[in-house]
Parts: C-alpha cells; structure tokens; sequence
C-alpha cells in the first residue's frame, strides 16, 4: 500500500461517517455518537497526514504551497467541530454547523485527491510513498486510539 491508497482509505470513512450523520435523526443517541466519532476521525487522520505526507513534502517547492493550504483547511475544520460542540444538538444551527464541516470535508478530501496527490506523486519516489504509507497507518491507529480514549 503507498501513502495515496492509505490516505483514500480513510477519506472514504469520514465521507460515510459524514454520510450517516447528515441523514441520522438530530440530537439522537446516534447522530451525537456519529459525531464523536467523525471528530476522533478527523483529529486521527489530520495529525497522522501532517506528520507523514505533508511535512516530507514541505522539502520540494512544487508542493508547499498545497501543504500550507491543506494544514489550514485542517485548522478550519478543527474550529468548526469546536463551534459545534458548543452548540444545543436540538438546535438548528446544530444541524446547519454539521451540515457546513461536512461540506468543508468532502471539499478539502476532493482538493487533495484531484489535485494535490497528484503533485505529490510526482516529488515522492515509489519507495517513500510505501514507508510513508506505513508511518501514516501506524501514527493513525495509535492516535485514534488516543482520541477514543479521551
């Protein structure tokens, strides 16, 4: 598995996660549980992708620019899950604030899946793709281990 199949195959669970929450009753037991699961998600996949995809490729000029750009849709995407969670999950601003991250997600996730990986590809060799792949799935397991935890 290289960093790009790796990637995908956590982007794939935030878009069902996102999925399942939109159409999930608001403020059920299930969308709340779906939400928290969505933030550990995200908090796992960002920390693990900014450590091993985009720092190494903070080294080539073609790529920091969308390194900058991606870690500030991250930051993005951390505050509005802060704004939700001070938000009534019977209100509807609840629902309008889930409903904007999930458009931010599906936004920054094709972003990176059209544009930038196909940059990367091109800076990386086939043999860090492979190790940045395992560093990736490592460093995410353990961090959503961590946030689950929490």
């Amino acid at each position: 598995m290289n960093i790009f199949q790796a990637l995908i195959v956590d982007h794939e669970k935030q878009r069902e996660l996102c999925a399942r929450l939109l159409d999930a009753k608001q403020a059920s037991d299930e969308s709340l549980r779906l939400f928290d699961d969505l933030k550990s998600e995200l908090a796992a996949h960002e920390t693990a992708e900014e450590r091993f995809f985009y720092v190494p490729l903070f080294e080539h000029d073609s790529t920091v620019d969308a390194s900058r750009h991606a870690i500030a849709e991250h930051h993005e995407m951390d505050e509005m899950v802060e704004e939700i969670e001070k938000l009534d999950a019977h209100a509807l601003e609840w629902a309008r604030a889930v409903q904007k991250l999930c458009d931010k997600v599906e936004h920054h996730l094709k972003e990176e899946e059209e544009k930038f990986f196909p940059q990367a590809g091109e800076v990386l060799t086939e043999e860090q793709k492979v190790a940045l792949a395992a560093d990736y799935t490592a460093e995410h397991a353990a961090m959503l281990a961590k946030e689950t935890e929490a």
